[in-house]
């Protein structure tokens, strides 16, 4: 299974600025990491779309995108507890650089003040306008790299490998940053 495009700790009120993996062991086949620029992503939508999310905040919910992608394991009630939904705006303006990115991915569940199925329908689509091919970079891993990128502006997701006949281990950490502005 390819985990679905997403930003590191969106669903908590101060989310990630930053992720470092280290490749520890690699899979011959599959198990790489791509990036996309959300930056770009905003920089291609039209004026209307930029109007239409300038000031929409999307609820990021681990709970809801966990049971998507990992029915089988769900979250306890005190996990839910622990880790309850959180909004954040859909246009997120970057606290160093000053720039405009969408600020969505797979933990996105609905838009606060929009009816829940056109919310999704909405987040859905932005999901998918915001990847474009020449704002992707495929990683192809090899054993003992490491990588850093800026959760505030780039989504990031694995792809699929067979976990029965290989291995992947990835060590991650997460700088935090800031509350989304």
């Amino acid at each position: 299974m390819i985990v679905a495009w997403h930003t590191d700790g969106s669903w908590q009120r101060v989310t990630g600025q930053a992720t470092i993996i280290y490749g520890e062991v690699m899979p011959e086949t599959g198990g790489e990491t791509h990036f996309c620029d959300m930056y770009g992503a905003y920089d291609r939508l039209d004026a209307t779309w930029k109007a239409r999310i300038a000031n929409m905040r999307a609820v990021h919910n681990l709970d809801f995108s966990r049971t998507r992608r990992h029915g089988e394991d769900p979250m306890t009630e005190e996990q839910k507890r622990e880790k309850p939904p959180i909004d954040h705006p859909i246009v997120r303006t970057h606290p160093e650089t000053g720039r405009k990115c969408i600020y969505l991915g797979d933990h996105a569940e609905y838009i606060v003040g929009m009816p829940y199925d056109k919310g999704r329908d909405l987040i859905e689509e932005l999901n998918a306008l915001a990847v474009h091919p020449d704002l992707t970079y495929e990683h192809r891993w090899k054993v003992r790299e490491l990588l850093l990128w800026d959760n505030r502006c780039v989504m990031h997701r694995a792809t699929a490998y067979d976990p029965a006949t290989q291995g992947r281990v990835i060590r991650r950490c997460t700088v935090l940053g800031e509350v989304p502005v």
